[in-house]
């Protein structure tokens, strides 16, 4: 993709906040993005009764094409899940959607962030080591279907200038 495109393809993007109508979609970018996918009940109780839980979905034209979701508690997000859409990988969108998640978390007063990731998971390491994680360690087994160790990872987030600012440019649309 050229720049004239990316450009065009970055002005359209836009983040909103998950509503329980968008479990459909989010169940399809859930289904192509992992082997341990979350049900849509599951999603519904993020969205209805658990109050640290903030999702947000990443729209193209109208589509949504990502998802990210984590749980921010005292002065810390963990992430839970970020996905993209297979056929809009390798253009830099879960790099965007992390960046506003990260945004986001700090706008909401979160000065740490954490996640697991696979072992195995070279290409979502080497993302979240760009946006300043590191390893903290490991869960021996986290993963269900396989037994495959989690790294955990943290990152500091900088702080965010409330004055004024919008959060993100998530929108509650």
């Amino acid at each position: 993709m050229d720049n004239v495109e990316n450009d065009a393809q970055e002005a359209a993007l836009q983040f909103r906040f998950m509503t329980l109508g968008d479990i459909p979609d989010v169940m399809i970018i859930e289904h192509e993005a992992f082997t341990l996918p979350w049900t849509e009940e599951a999603f519904q109780n993020e969205l209805t009764h658990n109050h640290f839980a903030k999702y947000m979905v990443m729209e193209l034209e109208g589509t949504a094409i990502g998802y990210a979701g984590m749980w921010t508690i005292m002065d810390e997000a963990h992430i839970t899940n970020i996905a993209v859409r297979e056929a809009y990988r390798g253009r830099k969108l879960g790099e965007k959607l992390l960046d506003e998640l990260m945004k986001t978390a700090a706008y909401l007063g979160m000065e740490r962030m954490t996640l697991e990731v696979r072992v195995s998971n070279r290409i979502a390491q080497s993302l979240y080591q760009k946006k300043g994680f590191e390893s903290a360690g490991l869960r021996k087994g986290y993963y269900s279907d396989n037994g495959e160790d989690a790294m955990i990872m943290w990152a500091n987030l900088p702080p965010a200038s409330r004055s004024g600012e919008e959060e993100g440019s998530v929108t509650d649309s």
